[in-house]
């Protein structure tokens, strides 16, 4: 039976739970490593003095901080090897009950994809000050770095994320009506309908990780995305894609479809009422929580 310390010590936990894995996604981009991490950070809270720490919340987020940079090291390699696009595990609202929300966390897919370009150090600085309101010097702690070197590291990552963060956030509305629309013309192949939906250099992603077929490198223009949809729409009249569900990824307005049997996420960036950026996600061993707010009559499978 466990003692009223031991149950007050889980249930303090628990409570920064969702946090700590929002971090952690933060941090890689996958759902499974940062509930890894997120059990990881619960051993060693069991395990150590916790009589002696005076702030849970600041110690457990800088374990999870330091258990993910470790991580990175070896996530960059696999990253290195991986087949074709890689793409951040979708997340789509509602979100999975163990992973939490946090209304100031407004990170998109493209944002995510603009981290992943960031030294590790400066992704955790700018993650943890900007993004989770750590204040710097806590963040120095979690670093082991001088705070005028964490100060450093966060305006760094800004400079270099300030193109990606769009400049006027889509409107619910917009984004849904633009995300419907889009599916309607490259569904069924409406080239004229299609060139008033995508910039003129509008970028396609799609991550099938070696898994199911997808395309290996990004595909850039209007004009090529044109064509694409349009042969893909005259290849497919027999079993044209079906469309699942309309929901928020990742921040992004988007939607879940089975294209011949497979299903995938597709988020779209927008900016000045265009598609600047498509991201579609095939690869099964990353829709199995966005299968979760599918409607019962499609199985993930």
């Amino acid at each position: 039976m466990r003692t009223e310390t031991e149950a007050a010590a889980t249930e303090l936990f628990e409570a920064h739970r969702p946090r700590l894995v929002r971090l952690a996604y933060r941090m890689l981009g996958s759902v499974d490593e940062a509930e890894d991490i997120a059990q990881e950070a619960w051993l060693r809270w069991q395990r150590d003095a916790r009589d002696d720490v005076r702030e849970p919340g600041a110690f457990l987020t800088r374990t999870v901080t330091r258990l993910c940079l470790d991580t990175m090291k070896s996530a960059r390699v696999r990253r290195e090897t991986y087949v074709g696009n890689w793409l951040p595990e979708p997340i789509a609202e509602p979100q999975t009950p163990d992973f939490g929300d946090d209304p100031g966390d407004d990170l998109t897919m493209t944002l995510m994809l603009a981290l992943e370009r960031l030294s590790p150090l400066e992704r955790a600085a700018f993650l943890l000050h900007d993004v989770f309101g750590i204040p710097l010097q806590e963040v120095a702690g979690t670093l082991n770095r001088e705070a005028g070197t964490v100060r450093q590291l966060a305006a760094r990552a800004r400079q270099h994320l300030q193109a990606a963060r769009p400049r006027f956030p889509v409107e619910r509305n917009e984004g849904e009506a633009l995300a419907q629309a889009f599916f309607t013309a490259s569904r069924s192949g409406d080239v004229d309908a299609l060139r008033t939906l995508l910039a003129e250099k509008v970028v396609l992603q799609s991550d099938g990780g070696g898994k199911v077929k997808a395309f290996l490198n990004p595909i850039v223009g209007q004009e090529r995305l044109l064509r694409l949809y349009r042969g893909l729409a005259k290849k497919h009249t027999d079993v044209p894609p079906l469309l699942v569900q309309s929901l928020w990824i990742d921040g992004l307005p988007g939607f879940i479809s089975r294209e011949r049997g497979i299903l995938q996420s597709t988020a779209l960036a927008i900016e000045d009422g265009r598609i600047v950026a498509i991201y579609v996600t095939r690869n099964p061993d990353k829709l199995n929580r966005i299968a979760r707010v599918l409607p019962p009559r499609f199985p993930a499978t």
